[in-house]
């Protein structure tokens, strides 16, 4: 199976929404993803679509977001959502778009990603408990759940504070 990754274009909005759909067995994910896309901070090029050779099978969204501290804010990605959907789960695509959108983000200039995920899953991709560096979650989680990921060595020294999502995450959560 030959898998390619890109950048969305609007031409791969329903598709989104549809691998959105599916995996999540529901709708949420694909409203969330249409209302980010109305904010400023949306950026295409962290919206990446996953084809099997020409069937659109995953979807991941890095999103700006920042950590709050007491004395500054400090931009930063959220990952979510991730999505493959159901009959080519397990084969390794979901790994591949965050590979791939990690190296994105660090390409953009991005210096860490969050992530509110399976803590089974997200660390073999470099995820850590985000309460390392004191780093909360703006929403009641388990702890092990909330990871975040250094792209620049030592960027998340010294900003203890509170990562702030747009409010268009609430639904989702």
């Amino acid at each position: 199976m030959n898998i390619r990754i890109k950048s969305e274009t609007k031409q791969d909005y329903r598709s989104i929404t549809l691998i959105n759909d599916d995996a999540f067995g529901q709708k949420t994910e694909g409203i969330l993803i249409n209302s980010l896309r109305m904010l400023e901070g949306y950026n295409p090029q962290l919206s990446l679509i996953a084809f099997a050779d020409q069937t659109p099978v995953g979807h991941i969204l890095f999103f700006p977001v920042k950590i709050q501290t007491a004395t500054a804010s400090y931009e930063c990605l959220s990952l979510a959502p991730i999505a493959v959907i159901s009959e080519f789960q397990k084969e390794g695509i979901g790994g591949r778009l965050i590979k791939h959108g990690l190296k994105k983000a660090g390409e953009l200039g991005y210096d860490s990603v969050f992530v509110l995920g399976h803590p089974g899953y997200y660390p073999r991709f470099g995820f850590e408990k985000a309460n390392t560096w004191g780093i909360g979650c703006p929403w009641e989680v388990p702890d092990e759940a909330w990871m975040a990921i250094e792209l620049i060595a030592g960027s998340l020294k010294g900003k203890q504070g509170m990562v702030v999502f747009p409010t268009e995450y609430d639904e989702a959560v």
